[in-house]
């Protein structure tokens, strides 16, 4: 990573808006993940990803110019692909998951409080392309046609893995 001077101020923009997707990157991943020193592990890798491919980042024109904007599916990608690298790790994350269970139900508090750790749990049952989906599409914000370019599937699965996901949600919560 020697890069020259006029090279760093051509990149600032695009390090400034990285900078800025950072809360939606960690909300993402903490939607993926058991853990948030999970989710922030996710977060720095792909992070570093972006940094390291910089160089390739061409926004798209129907972004018209507006790097942020261009940057927030690129980035969900990255993120989404190095959570799908980890999922070799299933049983690591199986324990992580059972610990933090755990420690959660020692810990008490509020019924909003119970409610979000149900959530949780919930989400951490799904299998991990309806997770994605419905963290992209519902917490995320994603359209649809958002969400399926970022996981490279068709609208239509995409709508399908949200609405398959959101089902198993209501029966699970019930």
């Amino acid at each position: 990573m020697d890069w020259g001077v006029t090279e760093q101020d051509e990149r600032a923009p695009l390090r400034a808006a990285i900078a800025q997707l950072l809360p939606h990157l960690r909300a993402a991943a903490r939607l993926l993940t058991p853990s948030r020193s999970e989710a922030d592990d996710l977060v720095q890798e792909a992070v570093l990803r972006m940094l390291r491919g910089l160089d390739g980042f061409v926004a798209p024109p129907e972004y018209d110019g507006d790097v942020a904007a261009a940057l927030r599916p690129w980035g969900l990608a990255v993120l989404r692909n190095t959570f799908r690298e980890g999922w070799r790790r299933a049983k690591r994350e199986r324990q992580h998951m059972d610990a933090a269970a755990q420690e959660e139900g020692r810990a008490g508090g509020e019924e909003t409080a119970q409610q979000l750790h149900d959530l949780s749990r919930a989400l951490m049952r799904l299998p991990p392309s309806l997770r994605e989906a419905l963290v992209l599409v519902g917490a995320q914000g994603l359209s649809h046609e958002e969400a399926a370019a970022v996981c490279s599937v068709p609208v239509g699965t995409m709508k399908a893995r949200v609405s398959r996901a959101r089902a198993a949600l209501g029966r699970v919560l019930a």
